[in-house]
């Protein structure tokens, strides 16, 4: 049962995930990339002090950063181990007034006309079913509220990376494109619909150092810039994006 292996996933990390867990995004050698994501995503946020939802929190990083922009968050997560260490780090950042967590699926929360904006960051992906996880959104926002979505797109649980997590902890890795959230966003009455690139692309299109100024236009980043291009010429985009959606 895939989610099995989420609610055994951090016991599954063995000596030293907990560490990594509570750390994050600093014990995570993608913090660079993490951090710019989260700043990106406050700027498509309301203005605090709105009240966010944040599903699939994992151990809380993520809402302890929309707390300590001065947010109302609750944290939504399945595993009790992730949310306990969640709480800790909570209380680490003195955040209790404005952050508490919740212990549930996200994909049949009872939540319902609460909040401002909901964010799946990195964790609609491993839903078993989308379509419930974004209705249980749908129904936690208040009229006129934003569901934003960070996702992987294409290929993603054929990646190497992907294949491995599957097969050692159990969990589920799906391809998570633009196309099918905004389609699964509109069956359950989401609008306005909004895609914008990854900040990782942007990374490896701009930041990314170059030994050879020749290879400017190396294969990798030429195909980094056709995942750009399609996400703002192509209906049907398939690589992984930022998704906003409003209710």
């Amino acid at each position: 049962m895939p989610k099995a292996g989420e609610l055994a996933y951090l016991a599954n990390l063995g000596d030293g995930g907990r560490e990594h867990s509570l750390e994050k995004p600093f014990s995570d050698p993608s913090c660079g990339i993490n951090l710019a994501s989260i700043g990106f995503m406050m700027t498509l946020l309301p203005q605090p002090p709105a009240r966010i939802l944040d599903l699939g929190c994992g151990g809380g990083w993520t809402s302890t950063f929309f707390a300590k922009r001065g947010y109302d968050v609750i944290g939504q997560d399945i595993a009790p181990d992730m949310i306990e260490v969640a709480r800790e780090n909570c209380a680490r950042h003195g955040l209790e007034q404005r952050l508490s967590f919740t212990c549930s699926d996200f994909e049949a929360l009872d939540m319902d006309n609460q909040f401002d904006a909901a964010i799946f960051f990195d964790s609609l992906h491993h839903a078993e079913d989308e379509l419930l996880a974004i209705r249980s959104a749908w129904r936690a926002l208040k009229p006129g509220g934003v569901l934003i979505t960070h996702e992987p797109g294409d290929g993603h649980a054929t990646s190497p990376d992907s294949i491995a997590a599957m097969q050692v902890y159990g969990v589920t890795e799906r391809d998570m494109p633009p196309r099918l959230i905004m389609q699964r966003g509109a069956e359950v009455g989401f609008k306005d619909f909004r895609v914008v690139p990854l900040p990782q692309y942007l990374h490896y299109l701009f930041y990314e150092p170059r030994t050879y100024p020749k290879r400017l236009w190396s294969k990798r980043r030429w195909t980094m810039t056709k995942r750009v291009l399609k996400l703002l010429f192509d209906p049907d985009p398939g690589a992984g994006a930022i998704v906003i959606m409003t209710k």
